[in-house]
């Protein structure tokens, strides 16, 4: 059963406090960490974000895990030489602490027609852009807002064939195909069966819908979910990535931060 979101929905006003106990932290990446940009090719993270997360990591015990949407191949590109624990295509993959890779079988070949016919939609609607995942096909209108309508359209009609495996999930300015065994939640669920998250207060930090089973599922084990933003709700809220960096650096690495 879901947890009730609190009433304040967008988050409760004023600083977002620190955990009272020791925590593990769970991040989104883009539109939390680091700010969109016109494709997902283009995000860049710079050095000093580097340094933050390896802070972090070393101040937590290790107890730090990227939760994303996209790849952990890509993860790793985005944030080398770091190689942190990690969730990938919305829970679907993930690398747990130990470096171990966990990965459901799944047939990509399922996706196929739709991976075909997305590239023909994409073809004649320019400013569409397909983010092939193998295990999910995430369709892009961020530089053609105008298109919106025939990007629902297209991924809507091509679900039908692909229930009840494969769900939609809408995010900002994309809409994605991704498998529906996963999610952010199970990923952040399976970290916490293991060193070393076990024992913690949960946080979870993210920007967008895809995120919301990522509260409640901190919200279960009475953690922090923080929302960034205004387009999902959550217990706390942070305006921006910038904002995100401000309180994870004086959380975790100021002097009075909680290891």
């Amino acid at each position: 059963m879901d947890v009730p979101v609190p009433a304040t929905a967008r988050g409760r006003p004023g600083p977002v406090p620190p955990p009272a106990d020791a925590a593990c932290l769970f991040l989104d990446v883009d539109g939390t960490l680091v700010d969109f940009a016109p494709t997902p090719d283009e995000v860049r993270v710079d050095a000093e974000l580097v340094d933050l997360l390896r802070a972090i990591e070393l101040r937590t015990g290790g107890a730090l895990a990227l939760v994303s949407g996209r790849s952990i191949a890509e993860l790793d590109r985005l944030f080398a030489p770091l190689s942190l624990p990690a969730a990938g295509v919305h829970g679907f993959e993930r690398r747990d602490a130990q470096g171990a890779f966990h990965r459901q079988s799944l047939l990509d070949e399922h996706l196929l027609p739709a991976r075909n016919a997305l590239a023909q939609v994409v073809a004649a609607h320019a400013g569409l852009l397909l983010e092939d995942k193998g295990a999910a096909l995430a369709l892009h209108y961020r530089r053609a807002p105008q298109l919106e309508t025939e990007a629902r359209t297209a991924l809507v009609r091509l679900l039908d064939s692909l229930l009840p495996e494969y769900e939609l999930l809408e995010g900002d300015a994309v809409l994605e195909i991704k498998p529906a065994s996963h999610s952010k939640a199970s990923a952040i669920e399976a970290f916490l069966r293991e060193p070393p998250f076990a024992g913690r207060i949960p946080v979870f930090i993210g920007d967008d819908l895809g995120d919301f089973d990522g509260f409640v599922a901190v919200r279960k084990q009475h953690g922090m979910g923080i929302a960034v933003g205004d387009r999902v709700a959550a217990d706390w809220r942070l305006a921006d990535p910038a904002a995100v960096r401000a309180w994870l650096r004086s959380t975790f690495v100021g002097p009075d931060a909680k290891a």
